[in-house]
């Protein structure tokens, strides 16, 4: 039987998490009549099992569809790789995300941007946290990796939504990919000539098979790295912090003992996973909880849903701090598993201790509307207006260790 989708008026004001858990209560794996955009129906996988067996096996679900739908838009992708070739060219960048770049990373980029977007709200009193602070915190870490100034985040921040909604906007997608690829091009000429150590240094000096990397290929990795590491974390972020500050037994046990910061980004990250979705394609005939699905076939795996399938844990639509950690999806899962997980889970640690350390007294503006998590694809608060105990900034502001 074909499952039926409700249409969103505002994919950014969704909330699917009912939808989701009726789909799932119908089947584990449901089968999707076309959407007006779409040729042909799909499939989606809600239940937590079932992800993890379709992200886990890439010979039966390929990655190749991720070209179809955001290659027009971020170019050629290692996101639309399989096997051997995707093996080859994620190597290129894993070596800048293993944790040993962590503490460097945390000194030199992470904790003086926390301290500069927070010190300038410390003498106001009130803040909204995602315009003046998540909104441009991982953005300007990732410019920081990647070598990008970090004076021209926010219109880096502007090209990434643009992207990343380019299937839903396809003008302003393929204009905003332009426009950076336009932006980035001295920069990589640059790099070639005058490496600085940073990581576009890295990938236009890189080889796979003694070649280097096609135009195309390098542009394909800025457009998803830079975008990647923008808005997945800072949605991400905003999540956790609206936890902490409208659930009361998050907050008193955070503020009773900082050792709960990375329990909370887990417990977000199951609870509210800044990306709903990712899609695969089935290579041959295959089944799935019992669902017959057709070689050919797009295959929609929600990692959002999957975290709230009760199946896998009691009361999922609760935030508990005592869950088990690290069996979500919220990095994905199988071989293209997310490359910048650490770097994800140390700017959101570092952010939630910072804003308690930083804005005293923190709490929900009461004259503002109270904050929800919201969207369909992409998930996050759009807003976070708080109040604190404002106090003069002294100096350039520092972010304890929590």
């Amino acid at each position: 039987m074909e499952y039926r989708l409700p249409e969103f008026d505002d994919w950014e004001t969704a909330q699917p998490h009912a939808m989701w858990a009726e789909a799932r209560g119908h089947c584990p794996v449901v089968s999707v009549e076309p959407q007006p955009w779409e040729e042909t129906g799909s499939f989606h996988v809600l239940g937590h099992d079932d992800v993890g067996v379709v992200l886990r096996d890439p010979r039966t679900f390929s990655s190749t569809i991720n070209g179809d739908f955001m290659g027009p838009f971020m170019g050629d992708l290692i996101l639309a790789l399989d096997g051997e070739e995707h093996r080859d060219y994620r190597n290129l960048v894993a070596p800048a995300f293993r944790r040993s770049n962590l503490d460097r990373w945390r000194t030199e980029l992470i904790e003086p941007i926390v301290g500069r977007l927070l010190g300038a709200v410390q003498p106001v009193g009130r803040a909204d946290l995602v315009a003046d602070f998540t909104a441009h915190y991982p953005v300007q870490v990732i410019c920081g990796i990647v070598g990008v100034p970090l004076e021209d985040h926010e219109q880096f921040t502007t090209w990434a939504e643009q992207i990343n909604f380019g299937p839903l906007d396809p003008e302003a997608g393929m204009a905003a990919s332009a426009a950076m690829a336009e932006y980035l091009a001295p920069l990589v000429e640059a790099r070639r000539s005058a490496p600085t150590g940073d990581l576009l240094s890295e990938l236009v000096n890189a080889e796979v098979d003694g070649e280097r990397l096609s135009e195309e290929r390098l542009y394909g990795f800025l457009r998803l790295l830079l975008p990647a590491g923008a808005e997945t974390t800072y949605r991400a972020l905003g999540s956790a912090l609206v936890a902490l500050l409208t659930l009361p037994h998050v907050r008193e046990r955070v503020e009773a003992d900082r050792s709960l910061i990375p329990r909370l980004v887990e417990e977000t990250l199951r609870w509210e996973t800044s990306i709903t979705m990712v899609m695969r394609r089935t290579t041959v005939d295959t089944e799935l909880a019992g669902c017959p699905i057709p070689a050919g076939s797009p295959v929609t795996v929600l990692s959002g849903s999957a975290g709230r399938d009760p199946g896998r844990w009691p009361d999922p639509d609760d935030f508990d701090l005592d869950r088990e950690a690290g069996a979500h999806f919220g990095f994905g899962g199988g071989p293209h598993l997310c490359l910048g997980m650490h770097l994800a889970r140390l700017e959101m640690e570092v952010g939630v201790a910072a804003v308690l350390d930083m804005l005293p007294g923190v709490r929900l503006d009461g004259d503002a509307p109270a904050p929800e998590v919201s969207g369909y694809a992409f998930r996050g608060p759009a807003a976070l207006p708080v109040v604190f105990d404002a106090h003069p900034r002294r100096g350039d502001a520092t972010v304890s260790n929590g």
